[in-house]
């Protein structure tokens, strides 16, 4: 059976930084495979391309592009924000707000995202709205281990929980690439279809 629209595919990779011989950014080995509804929007989309019509078995390889991948690095997404709106009953949260934390937040039209705290002043935090993986080529080598039809209960998700609507859900199926818990896996929240 070849990779198409609807078809469960499980498959492991490899996956570096810019090119074959790059820094292992992340693996998912056969024992833990990527499980993912093909065509719905959950993974990158040049990475379902390139995956189109492979078959179990198949070995793959191939490169992204940063700009086909999470994109180039956008300095607006690099924000300066009052402290003031994380004062909780008064209590500014000092260790949450630490350079290097990742703080989930929320934009006021309910768009979630990650913000990377890079500065953090007497009044002010900056933060990085950037995915950790922008400006960032990507090279995955792997094996497709199945495809099968997907059931009624996986396509579920698709058809109207807001999962692969360009933006991913909440990372709730185990192993996807390049999530924002990238070894605990979501190829909803982070993973390569984001």
């Amino acid at each position: 059976m070849s990779i198409s629209i609807n078809k469960m595919v499980t498959l492991s990779y490899t996956l570096r930084e810019s090119g074959v011989d790059g820094e292992v950014i992340e693996q998912t080995p056969e024992e833990n495979p990527l499980k993912f509804v093909f065509g719905i929007g959950s993974m990158l989309p040049m990475f379902e391309s390139n995956l189109a019509g492979m078959n179990e078995n198949d070995d793959f390889q191939m490169q992204l592009a940063a700009k086909d991948a999470y994109g180039e690095i956008d300095e607006n997404a690099v924000v300066e924000l009052s402290k003031d709106i994380f004062i909780v009953d008064g209590v500014f949260d000092e260790e949450r707000f630490q350079v290097g934390s990742q703080v989930p937040m929320q934009t006021s039209n309910g768009q979630r995202l990650n913000g990377n705290v890079i500065k953090v002043d007497e009044a002010t935090i900056t933060m990085d709205f950037n995915h950790p993986l922008a400006g960032t080529d990507l090279h995955f080598t792997g094996k497709i281990i199945e495809v099968r039809d997907a059931t009624e209960e996986e396509l579920a998700p698709s058809m109207g929980c807001g999962c692969g609507s360009g933006g991913c859900g909440d990372g709730e199926e185990e192993g996807s690439c390049c999530s924002s818990e990238s070894s605990e896996g979501g190829s909803c929240e982070s993973g390569c279809g984001c």
